[in-house]
């Protein structure tokens, strides 16, 4: 029974938070019951299951530096960078000088609540970019993929609640890689994994033979907006369904069903 309980409670540490004595899960843990292809096929594509594992916790660790970094440069604080990590943290102000994005250092990694639909969740950002207040969230990914939008929609409907002139949403990718001088391919090296990707667009370069000419590293931002939200959330929602589906006896536990 104790082990049970000790179980009950790791579940709830790691999948929600206690807000005013209440259990809430996180937006975070429930989007992950979505199935992900991309990460089948990472995983068919090395050698071992745990091989796998300790590239995803090496990126982890990379992608956590970069947000933390991000994050300060928001709240107007200046972060000690890494070297591995200095060409992506400079992308990333020069993004927000060029852009000149505001952001309110309150709503930096700011916690959401939604009482209605019982869910709770930490917003990277809220953001004024090209005159639009908008919900911004942070990605180290080698892509922007359409998953994230169900994390994003979540969010809108308490951020709305507080801020009535908020209107869309971005993920702003965070990257660095290097270029080719020969062939324009790249190569992108991630908790220690190296891959090397065809021009974009492809010029028809036989870029696997090409003896590549690598440049230094350089940092990438790629923003992406994504302005309807109701869909995605409608989305979230059934994917919340889901979720409870799958734990019901721990929720039920716990009292939250």
């Amino acid at each position: 029974m104790a082990m049970y309980q000790e179980s009950l409670e790791l579940f709830k540490e790691h999948n929600g938070y206690v807000i005013d004595d209440i259990w809430l899960p996180r937006v975070t843990s429930i989007v992950n019951i979505k199935a992900k292809p991309a990460l089948y096929r990472f995983y068919a594509d090395l050698d071992s299951f745990a091989q796998g594992e300790e590239i995803k916790k090496k990126s982890a660790d990379e992608g956590t530096r970069v947000h933390v970094a991000a994050e300060a440069i928001l709240t107007g604080k200046e972060p000690v960078v890494e070297p591995d990590i200095a060409p992506a943290i400079e992308a990333f102000r020069e993004f927000i000088d060029n852009r000149n994005v505001q952001v309110d250092p309150e709503y930096v990694e700011k916690r959401v609540v939604n009482h209605s639909d019982r869910y709770a969740g930490t917003v990277d950002s809220v953001a004024l970019i090209d005159g639009k207040l908008g919900v911004l969230d942070l990605k180290t990914s080698s892509g922007i993929f359409r998953d994230y939008t169900l994390q994003l929609a979540a969010y809108f409907p308490p951020l709305q609640e507080e801020l009535r002139g908020l209107s869309t949403r971005w993920i702003l990718r965070i990257d660095q890689d290097r270029i080719c001088n020969k062939c324009g391919s790249t190569m992108r090296e991630k908790g220690g994994r190296v891959k090397v990707r065809a021009p974009y667009p492809y010029n028809g370069s036989s870029y696997k033979s090409c003896e590549h000419e690598w440049s230094d590293v350089r940092g990438i931002t790629e923003l992406k907006e994504f302005p309807y939200w109701h869909d995605d959330y409608r989305a979230f929602l059934g994917a919340k369904a889901l979720w409870e589906w799958e734990n019901i006896d721990k929720l039920k536990k716990i009292g939250y069903l």
